[in-house]
């Protein structure tokens, strides 16, 4: 029997990575939350637990944004029950994806690293124009 390219967890957490993101930019807009989005969705093996990675557009209000997320969970789940095709829908914990900003801290650093070195070049080159 041929081996399946995707797996039915794969499957799950792509379903609701798209169902969760529609869901949690609504709560966004309609709560008052920071501004956050669905980066990824894992679920474990026996779809009894969904980790749900957000990532927000100020850093500093993560924590808040995670914690309103947990408390609307119940809400989300209840939803996610009606819209989906599934017999039991994960229970959700959400989680910052801090992937983003360690992304934007290296380019920071990089391009930091890259300005320090440009007069560098600079002056060597007019050093040896200048013999």
């Amino acid at each position: 029997m041929p081996s399946r390219d995707f797996k039915r967890t794969d499957r799950v957490g792509a379903e609701l990575r798209r169902e969760l993101g529609l869901l949690v930019h609504a709560a966004v807009r309609d709560h008052g939350l920071p501004s956050v989005s669905v980066s990824d969705v894992e679920v474990t093996r026996d779809l009894d637990w969904a980790s749900v990675w957000v990532t927000a557009l100020l850093p500093e209000q993560s924590k808040e944004a995670v914690k309103a997320l947990n408390e609307l969970a119940v809400e989300f789940r209840r939803s996610l029950s009606r819209s989906m095709r599934i017999r039991r829908v994960p229970e959700l914990r959400f989680k910052y994806d801090d992937s983003v900003d360690k992304g934007e801290r290296i380019e920071a650093l990089l391009r930091e690293q890259a300005r320090d070195l440009a007069p560098a070049k600079d002056d060597a080159g007019k050093a040896d124009g200048e013999d």
